[in-house]
């Protein structure tokens, strides 16, 4: 197949790329973008396309890996970026001194709730926050997997509604 008759089959089949540009993108800027990038590619790549065969369905091809590959490359952009002002967060000395009593006195507040909880879900509750695994609780307190995992959901609950009380 020659350059021009090439062109003009990807001219004759392009329109109907915009509207699922814009499909997937939900931007019309970034569509015309992906549009664009979308046509240069498949001209860039003519030795690839099979005389004969859909080129509609190698233009969907062509688009839909473009905007793949353009989401994931956003992604771990943002990634690096996010763990770059983790880095810096923790490595960065706070020119104030915290108050410490004030917060020794809410864990203080958080332990009194705990341990005021009944027992039944006080136990499965301080094993789970010392790191044991539900299989595990389960076999400490000889109770069903199912009765350990709700008890220590509803302790959350009942954690969750005291501690926002005081």
């Amino acid at each position: 197949m020659s350059s021009t008759e090439f062109n003009n089959l990807l001219l004759g089949n392009a329109d109907f790329l915009r509207p699922y540009a814009v499909t997937l993108t939900k931007d019309s800027e970034s569509a015309k973008d992906l549009y664009q990038e979308t046509l240069f590619r498949a001209l860039s790549n003519r030795d690839k396309y099979l005389a004969g065969t859909n080129i509609r369905a190698w233009l969907y091809t062509i688009m839909r890996n473009i905007f793949i590959n353009n989401y994931r490359r956003g992604t771990r952009q943002y990634r690096l970026l996010d763990n770059a002002v983790g880095d810096y967060l923790l490595s960065h000395q706070p020119s104030a001194i915290g108050n410490f009593a004030e917060s020794d006195l809410r864990v203080k507040d958080v332990q009194m709730v705990v341990y005021n909880l009944p027992v039944i879900f006080k136990q499965p509750f301080l094993l789970y926050f010392e790191g044991y695994k539900y299989y595990e609780i389960a076999t400490i307190l000889n109770e069903p997997l199912g009765t350990v995992k709700s008890r220590i959901h509803f302790a959350r609950k009942m954690l969750k509604t005291r501690i926002t009380r005081h």
